[in-house]
């Protein structure tokens, strides 16, 4: 439930801070006051498109604060959960807009992404515009609406990824058929071409071994005769370096007295002609274990050979081989009776035909019971709206041969007969825009009923409806506000009268500039506001009298 939202420096508000509670709220005040700042907000903080011409001129940005009680929310809690966002009870979304046009999203003082505010906004709040009115001409609303009333939106989802999945290997099949021969072709020369990297059998990193080998073996003599010299130099005589130091050691053991300073000094030269003996001793066993080999630099020099004959034949570098060897020998299994092969994807078309076909019977069955069911409660609607007489019919067309669809196996379309006797008839061409406009209320109304958003909101829902029909239209929004949270924007008395809370939206100029003011209203603002509405500016005894009558009326009703 919906039960703050603080608004600064957006549109024409400057700092607006409201509070909400259980029930039905409306929100009133002369066109252009700024009734939609509150909703078009409460839109953004949802995740709404933001726009940079929305930030209050002069300012350097808007930010908007929507709080939330989700403790009556299973879904928001695990949804918060899961993302590690929860906090308590509260949760708070928030939406800062610069005036460049950039804009950052906030869930519990977090940063985050713009899609996390639609996915756990569509959790907190439901907004219904009169500008649906012409969604709901549209058949791809009337099926999301009565999957919505079915509760089958999950089972939609699964569908339409059955559906994918289907039609996925369905492609695959048709261009593996279609280019049978050059596919043929295709596997003849894999076969081939892997059979000679087989036999080739390069391992990974022996390319770079065999030719640090090539390298060795093709100097041989030059780092024998190298590494002999070097022994020599090494210990062999009283000039090699070994002896150089012993000599350089004895000097220094010769001092007449002992010198600390030079302690380090005669401790480094023990130790390098430690280093310098055993340097020595290497080089001589290196020496005696080397062996120079023909044979084996031939084998080596014939292998490499191999190798960069195979890297020029495939247009790629030796070291490239491995992997390619990989790559080539994968595509060889798909092709040839892998899960590429004909008969595997003919096989896996079923499967995934029959997957698809449980799946869309199972929706076509909760979609048939609920397209009953909610027909039933329009007509229950409509003749509370003073349209007794409009049928209203939810009809299932299914496909051609029940060819599979994204959606399943059939088109839903919402029809509508006018005047007793006449067929039905799509809705958009037989509804006026009055009849159209009572139409889309009891619809929303009906799934508003069968909703688990916690807030509604409603926005001119009530546009071309008036006289007894307006305080139907009050009673239901009330009737909907009992069970949870309302919010409604109208410029109807018979409406406003009937809420349990009532927000007054006016603006004023002052130093030239122009700002909004959002009022909560007593009872006797309330009384006020509702005369304004009945009969204008000038506000006769008989208007305050009848505006009395009416929100008496409508509070005692419903008590």
């Amino acid at each position: 439930m919906l039960t703050q939202l603080t608004v600064s420096n957006y549109a024409i508000a400057e700092r607006v801070e409201l509070q909400f509670s259980k029930g039905m709220t409306a929100l009133t005040g002369e066109t252009g006051a700024g009734k939609s700042i509150v909703l078009d907000a409460l839109g953004l903080a949802m995740g709404g498109r933001a726009d940079a011409g929305a930030v209050r001129f002069g300012a350097k940005r808007a930010d908007i604060t929507a709080t939330f009680d989700v403790s009556g929310i299973p879904e928001a809690l695990q949804w918060l959960e899961s993302h590690e966002l929860d906090d308590d009870s509260d949760c708070i979304l928030r939406r800062v807009i610069s005036k460049d046009g950039r804009s950052r999203a906030y869930i519990n003082g977090q940063p985050c992404p713009l899609a996390h505010l639609k996915d756990l906004g569509g959790l907190l709040m439901d907004i219904h515009s009169q500008h649906q009115h012409q969604s709901l001409l549209r058949k791809e609303t009337h099926r999301k609406l009565i999957d919505e009333f079915a509760g089958a939106e999950d089972l939609a989802g699964l569908t339409c990824e059955a559906w994918k999945a289907w039609n996925q290997i369905r492609a695959k099949l048709a261009e593996r058929q279609q280019n049978a021969e050059e596919s043929e072709a295709r596997l003849q020369l894999l076969r081939y071409q892997v059979e000679e990297l087989d036999r080739l059998a390069l391992e990974s990193g022996e390319q770079e071994q065999l030719e640090q080998d090539q390298a060795q073996l093709s100097q041989a003599d030059a780092i024998l005769h190298s590494s002999h010299q070097a022994a020599l130099l090494c210990t062999e005589d009283e000039t090699s370096a070994a002896g150089l130091v012993r000599q350089a050691l004895q000097q220094l053991e010769q001092l007449p007295v002992a010198i600390p300073a030079l302690a380090d000094t005669i401790q480094m030269l023990n130790e390098a002609q430690i280093q310098i003996s055993e340097a020595g001793d290497n080089l001589r066993h290196f020496v005696d274990d080397y062996e120079a080999d023909p044979a084996r630099l031939t084998e080596v020099e014939d292998r490499l050979s191999a190798i960069y004959q195979m890297a020029r034949k495939h247009r790629i570098n030796p070291e490239e081989l491995p992997e390619f060897h990989q790559r080539l020998s994968a595509e060889l299994a798909e092709l040839d009776g892998g899960e590429g092969s004909l008969e595997k994807l003919e096989a896996e078309l079923e499967i995934q035909r029959k997957g698809f076909d449980e799946l869309a019977d199972k929706l076509s069955e909760a979609r048939a019971k609920a397209a009953v069911a909610l027909d039933q409660r329009i007509a229950g609607e409509l003749a509370q709206l003073s349209m007794p007489a409009v049928q209203f019919v939810t009809q299932l067309n299914r496909n051609g041969q029940d060819e599979p669809a994204p959606h399943g196996l059939e088109e839903i379309e919402f029809l509508v007969s006018a005047n007793p006797g006449q067929p039905a008839r799509p809705l958009a061409k037989v509804a006026s825009g009055g009849e159209l406009s009572r139409i889309s209320l009891a619809i929303q109304v009906v799934v508003a009923q069968t909703s688990t958003t916690p807030t509604l909101i409603f926005d001119e829902v009530d546009v071309g409806i008036g006289g007894g029909t307006a305080e139907v239209v009050g009673k239901l929004l009330r009737s909907l506000g009992d069970n949870g949270q309302v919010i409604c924007v109208t410029h109807l008395p018979q409406v406003a009268a009937q809420c349990h809370q009532h927000l007054f939206v006016s603006k004023f100029t002052q130093q030239d500039a122009t700002f909004s003011k959002i009022e909560s209203l007593d009872d006797q603002g309330r009384i006020s506001e509702v005369a304004r509405m009945l009969g204008g500016v000038d506000m006769t005894d008989h208007t305050i009298a009848h505006a009395t009558e009416m929100f008496s009326k409508g509070q005692a009703t419903h008590h």
